[in-house]
């Protein structure tokens, strides 16, 4: 039963727990409402996933969702929640444009802000991919960025949904963007990277996906690399395996982002690249960012206590300016 509308907050077994609804395909949350929730994440104590998620509300059913248009294409089609949508996919190719493919969420907020600083009025987008949550509407980021006009739209492609405007891939999310008037994109997952300590099992492999649908439309595509100076978990500490095994596997080469001073791990990016990428180092404006309000936290970190993690974003934010 849902207990209070803002946070929700919801009743199990007389126990309260904080959930999230997607309203527009749910519809609005009152108090007193009984609804089903899925309670996985909250029980296995994800970091990135410390609420339920309400499936159906019982007592008003389905009342948001649906466009009421023709539109006739699903999406989460053969589910529960499948929903139609208007793809923005669209017919005539139009001028290449810069991608910045992103390591996950956390990179969005201090990449768009320092595309920005780097080039006043560029139009930079927003692709969010697979890899990560779903739902559009979840990410807070986005939202702040949109209001701060950081970002100039918000495409969800292929599995993911919600967003301004829909895409049934990637690699049409990308054309399309063209064709909206963007200058330039961010692609990368929403909040909430998947992740099973294997070498491939993970949503960091979105990126590679990503990289190569830039390429084939002849796109300028550059790499925002996953880092971190204290993640307690090695493989993630100095470069992600996430990164190196993109770069390992990408069928061509890409441009990635170094911040500057990070010798070693510019080093290190040179090794495992073999040569076959070009590395660009940018200065990271993190003293700017802190000073910004915009979203400053990874995974119970703050920019003070991991400053490489958003040295990587901000670097290819201003790397993205060289592409346009």
């Amino acid at each position: 039963m849902v207990v209070a509308e803002d946070p929700l907050t919801i009743e199990i077994d007389g126990r309260r727990r904080p959930a999230w609804a997607d309203t527009t395909l749910l519809g609005e949350m009152r108090e007193g409402d009984e609804v089903v929730v899925n309670v996985a994440a909250l029980d296995l104590n994800l970091g990135s996933g410390g609420f339920d998620v309400v499936h159906v509300n019982l007592t008003r059913g389905l009342a948001g969702g649906g466009l009421g248009g023709d539109e006739h294409v699903m999406k989460l089609n053969y589910t529960s929640l499948q929903h139609p949508v208007e793809p923005v996919e669209g017919t005539e190719p139009g001028r290449p444009i810069p991608v910045l493919v992103l390591p996950l969420h956390g990179h969005l907020a201090p990449a768009a802000w320092a595309a920005a600083q780097a080039a006043p009025g560029l139009k930079i987008g927003y692709v969010q991919t697979g890899g990560g949550a779903l739902p559009g509407s979840l990410s807070r980021d986005v939202a702040e960025l949109r209001e701060r006009k950081l970002l100039c739209g918000h495409i969800t492609a292929g599995p993911s949904y919600g967003g301004e405007y829909e895409s049934l891939s990637t690699v049409g999310a990308l054309d399309a963007a063209r064709h909206l008037g963007w200058d330039a994109v961010l692609a990368g997952p929403g909040p909430g990277i998947i992740g099973s300590a294997t070498r491939l099992g993970h949503g960091g492999m979105a990126a590679l996906d990503t990289a190569h649908a830039a390429l084939s439309l002849n796109m300028p595509t550059l790499l925002s690399p996953r880092l971190s100076g204290v993640d307690p978990r090695e493989r993630h500490r100095g470069i992600s395996h996430h990164t190196l095994t993109v770069l390992d596997l990408l069928l061509a080469p890409v441009d990635i982002a170094v911040p500057e001073g990070e010798e070693e791990i510019l080093a290190s990016l040179e090794l495992a690249g073999a040569g076959r990428h070009k590395l660009q180092v940018r200065a990271a404006d993190l003293s700017g960012y802190a000073a910004t309000g915009l979203p400053s936290q990874t995974m119970g970190r703050n920019l003070e206590e991991d400053p490489l993690f958003f040295a990587a974003a901000l670097a290819a934010g201003a790397a993205l300016r060289q592409e346009v």
